[in-house]
């Protein structure tokens, strides 16, 4: 059986962990507060300017602007891939890289753009074509109109025939969903509409001035940069959340070990204590 000292030794490390991940918590729950209200609040204006473009791009000639064409056929996927540049959020990063192996495994000829060191080394780790990362730059956000110009530039000039968001959606502080998000071209986006009568349903009719094709031209990059924004909010939230969960859960391991711990230390004690009123009994009645 272990010696008292060496349990000690176990029990002060257990109470250290245990500070440090509930002082983790804490800090995480307060970033996940913040985080939150950006990804929930901007992500029904995320939606509704997916929407509009849609409805807008069905409404205009599709060689007014280049970023309305089908795209190269021949041309590579490029695939914007958002996860952390910190761990210790649980499984977060490894559900998101195992479902980006799943949906893109089949597809032989596509780039990593990567925003967050995690992703970085997953894509270098794994041989990918990684064409540019974005994880020193902090917070996020600020590079949003770098990303925007690498993949405008790449889908105008025909290398890249597709445009996919990788991330994490927040869905509430509990979970957090892996999902793939087409931004081009949006013809793809055109006939997606049709694919519920919910959609459908919240059609409507617009009033547009000057032109539509006035407005399509100023909408399309902040259409790009807004989705790619609302991407990195998400995934901030999701980020944040999860690692609290996992802070949580590691403080109450650490209690747990603690407890048992401290129930080992004082059943060595009392052993020692029964050893040694023994063997006083034992040497007094050997005097006797």
């Amino acid at each position: 059986m272990a010696s008292i000292k060496l349990i000690k030794r176990r029990i002060r490390s257990a109470e250290n962990i245990a500070q440090i991940t509930r002082a983790m918590e804490m800090v995480a729950a307060s970033k996940m507060k913040k985080a939150q209200e950006e990804a929930v609040l901007g992500k029904p204006y995320a939606d509704k300017i997916f929407q509009v473009t849609r409805e807008l791009a069905l409404k205009t000639d599709k060689k007014y602007h280049p970023l309305l064409s089908a795209g190269n056929p021949n041309g590579k996927t490029l695939i914007v891939l958002i996860s952390t540049n910190k761990g210790l959020c649980g499984a977060l990063n490894t559900n998101l890289f195992r479902f980006c192996q799943n949906m893109f495994a089949a597809d032989i000829s596509f780039d990593y753009l990567t925003i967050g060191k995690k992703g970085q080394n997953f894509a270098v780790k794994t041989g990918k074509s990684l064409i540019a990362d974005f994880s020193d730059k902090t917070p996020f956000g600020e590079s949003v109109p770098a990303i925007t110009k690498i993949i405008v530039e790449g889908f105008i000039n025909g290398t890249y025939k597709e445009i996919y968001l990788c991330f994490n959606s927040f869905i509430n502080a509990l979970k957090q969903t892996p999902v793939k998000k087409m931004i081009l071209p949006i013809r793809y986006l055109e006939q997606n509409q049709n694919e519920s009568n919910e959609i459908q349903n919240e059609i409507f009719e617009f009033i547009i001035e000057p032109s539509i094709d006035d407005v399509l031209e100023n909408l399309l990059p902040h259409y790009l940069e807004n989705q790619i924004r609302s991407a990195i909010y998400e995934s901030e939230a999701s980020e944040q959340s999860a690692r609290m969960i996992a802070m949580k859960n590691a403080t109450d391991a650490a209690a747990d070990l603690l407890s048992d711990l401290t129930l080992i230390f004082n059943k060595i004690r009392q052993e020692k204590i029964t050893y040694e009123i023994a063997d006083m009994v034992t040497a007094r009645l050997a005097i006797e």
